[in-house]
């Protein structure tokens, strides 16, 4: 296995990829490809070694009727970051902010959010 990429079901990716952007995350792909006329089904963005794809339920279609289409989840993405007081300043005083930016028993300084979707994201950094 070399690499991971979740695809994550999203409702509405152009809010997504506004609130991904904020977070430092960039563009790399969309379908249909980027034009302003056409919503997206599906983006690819990327901040260093995390690339995270977004996929609308509606482009499911039937062909994957085991996925849930409901938004959220019941899952917890852990991105290791270097810059975390710049990042958590960013955040602070959002309702996103979940927790606060603390040190935990294993080391890590860590804060969590929830996104424009419903899913949880924790930032760490080993300082």
């Amino acid at each position: 296995m070399e690499s991971l990429s979740p695809n994550i079901f999203v409702k509405d990716i152009n809010r997504t990829i506004e609130f991904d952007t904020n977070l430092g995350f960039r563009l790399e792909m969309t379908v249909p490809p980027a034009v302003e006329s056409k919503p997206f089904d599906w983006a690819m963005l990327s901040c260093g070694k995390v690339t995270f794809m977004f996929q609308t339920f509606e482009s499911l279609g039937k062909n994957l009727p085991d996925i849930s289409r409901s938004p959220g989840g019941s899952l917890l993405l852990y991105i290791k970051v270097k810059g975390i007081l710049e990042l958590f300043k960013k955040m602070e005083g959002t309702p996103s902010l979940l927790t606060p930016l603390e040190k935990t028993f294993y080391g890590a300084t860590e804060f969590s959010i929830k996104d424009c979707n419903g899913y949880v994201l924790t930032f760490a950094e080993d300082l």
